[in-house]
């Protein structure tokens, strides 16, 4: 579809020489060229969703995909204009904000972007490009403007080239400079591989942002945050609270995602995300359910919810996007197919707590949303704490022991392989390898927050599960004594029930297992049916490439 022609100038045209006896039989004075509509002011965006291209393997004729905008003002925004779409594209109103309240005097000048007095509105705009045996490439902008944005449309004969990364912020993010790092470092690196060679999906695989500031910049949580962890329970919910914990959320998402490298790719890839606890608050469903319960921390969980549903999957309360797996509440579980693979996101945070990271429900339910990808040769599962990871149930034993609540107590407990999820994690590896053999899918999770780039597998005798692991594309990587534990851990296979074996592999190329530098995963498809996995570490000249073989060919 052509674009019609945009008018740039702001000025209007000089009038045609008009004689004076024309004048005179025509006195209404000629017509002045109007002033082209002003440009959307765009506070957040655009944002583009993956919403997959149906069929029984993702192979249907069509790629469907969403754009939110987050506007200034509280006018409707023009129609959207898809090159390959007929018809024009509406926008579907999703939330509105009001002006918001200052975030304390604090504030870091880290997220202190300037907000406008007035009000400002999120909007979604869905539509369907069609698809040719070979890639295709799809501009969109708003009527009326010269603005265009461009994204890969992948071909219904192409193998799949898609991104994942995780952990897309930090605690304390002048840490970052103080490790000698630049912040977007591997933002850029993504960028200009996708520059090269398109990426038809994005996976982001939790820790999207990074909202534990909250506790020193907002005013209606000091008398809260002055207390010990546990003595927060009886905290009061201050009036202002819910208005400042929406405009901590709006500024946390803008601060991540305005930045350029992190905008082009948002703009550029549709997207697939799930979330962790740092898009609540570090340690979010690990704490003590007292806690979790408590006043305070039920809205700040609100107001991190309603936040994530409405930029990381772009969906109001009553209007469940396609995707959604799990539409009853609480669960965010989406799934999505591509050309014979699929990808399968649970919600591992919106049910979690000490003793359980799924509810039961939804472990009952998990057999019926892998039945949805039994056509696809390739599922990848997604996992924001690694799976198959080595156990650190020992030194989780030691600090139970140690009065207190100790500051790596609800990291551990985070993990798949506490001692307090054994059971739930060794069901959940039992029906990923029951759905590989019986359906002859290859499974290979994919996971984040470790803040490590790592590699395993989970080998039962005729299946075997892999994972991969890379995390954080901004977080810095731990070093020093605790990484060394871990390698030496990591490299002592294990044995489980049921005669399975957990080992974690050298990375590719290397002896050691863990990679302690910054890194994305780009997984691309082969023609044999499996998948080239590649981790791009900082500071590396080549991505360490892995090659994961189709189900059945060893």
């Amino acid at each position: 579809m052509a674009f019609p022609a945009g008018h740039c100038s702001g000025h209007d045209a000089p009038p045609h020489p008009v004689s004076h006896a024309t004048a005179l039989m025509n006195p209404t004075p000629p017509r002045r060229k109007r002033p082209p509509p002003r440009p959307q002011v765009i506070l957040l965006g655009p944002i583009l969703h993956a919403r997959g291209s149906g069929g029984a393997t993702g192979s249907a004729a069509r790629w469907r995909v969403s754009a939110t905008f987050l506007l200034e003002g509280d006018q409707e925004p023009p129609d959207l204009l898809v090159e390959g779409v007929l018809l024009s594209v509406p926008p579907r109103f999703l939330h509105a904000w009001a002006e918001m309240p200052p975030l304390g005097p604090n504030l870091s000048d880290a997220h202190a972007q300037p907000c406008p007095s007035g009000p400002m509105q999120l909007w979604r705009y869905d539509f369907a490009v069609p698809r040719g045996l070979q890639d295709g490439h799809a501009a969109y902008g708003f009527q009326g403007e010269e603005r265009r944005w461009r994204f890969t449309v992948p071909g219904t004969a192409m193998a799949p080239r898609i991104a994942y990364n995780a952990c897309g912020g930090c605690e304390d993010e002048s840490t970052i400079q103080a490790e000698g790092l630049s912040r977007n470092a591997m933002w850029g690196h993504l960028l200009g591989r996708h520059r090269a060679n398109p990426f038809h999906l994005m996976l982001m695989g939790g820790d999207q942002v990074y909202a534990d500031g909250l506790w020193e910049q907002l005013p209606a949580l000091k008398e809260a945050a002055s207390r010990p962890l546990m003595r927060r329970v009886d905290a009061k919910e201050s009036p202002d609270l819910e208005r400042e914990l929406d405009a901590w959320y709006l500024a946390t998402y803008r601060h991540a995602w305005n930045q350029p490298e992190a905008a082009a790719m948002l703009a550029s890839v549709p997207g697939l995300r799930m979330w962790d606890d740092h898009d609540i608050i570090d340690g979010w469903g690990s704490h003590p359910d007292s806690l979790l319960q408590s006043p305070v921390y039920q809205a700040i969980y609100r107001a991190a919810r309603r936040a994530f549903r409405l930029f990381q999957i772009g969906m109001t309360d009553d209007d469940p996007i396609e995707t959604l797996m799990a539409p009853e509440p609480p669960g965010f579980t989406q799934g999505i197919m591509v050309n014979g693979i699929g990808i399968l996101a649970p919600d591992l945070r919106s049910e979690r707590r000490p003793d359980q990271v799924f509810s039961p429900r939804s472990l009952r339910h998990l057999p019926r949303w892998l039945e949805h990808f039994s056509a696809c040769g390739h599922l990848l599962v997604m996992s924001s704490v690694p799976l198959i990871f080595p156990s650190f149930g020992l030194l989780e034993r030691v600090l139970n022991l140690i009065p207190g609540r100790q500051k790596m107590e609800d990291d551990l407990r985070d993990q798949w392989r506490s001692p307090a999820h054994t059971q739930e994690w060794l069901q959940v590896v039992e029906a990923l390898l029951d759905f590989s053999r019986r359906q002859n899918c290859a499974v290979t999770i994919l996971s984040g927050e470790v803040h490590l780039g790592a590699n395993g597998r989970i080998d039962s005798g005729d299946v075997t599960l892999r994972q991969c692991v890379s995390s954080g594309i901004v977080h810095p990587a731990p070093h020093g004594l605790a990484v060394d534990m871990m390698e030496r851990m990591a490299a002592k296979p294990e044995k489980l029930r049921g005669g399975l074996r957990l080992t974690m592999e050298p990375m590719p190329g290397k002896e050691k297992r863990l990679l302690t530098v910054r890194n994305w995963l780009s997984l691309t498809g082969t023609d044999e049916g499996g998948l080239l996995a590649e981790w791009h570490g900082e500071g590396m000249a080549a991505p360490m490439a892995l090659p994961i073989p189709a189900r059945g060919r060893g």
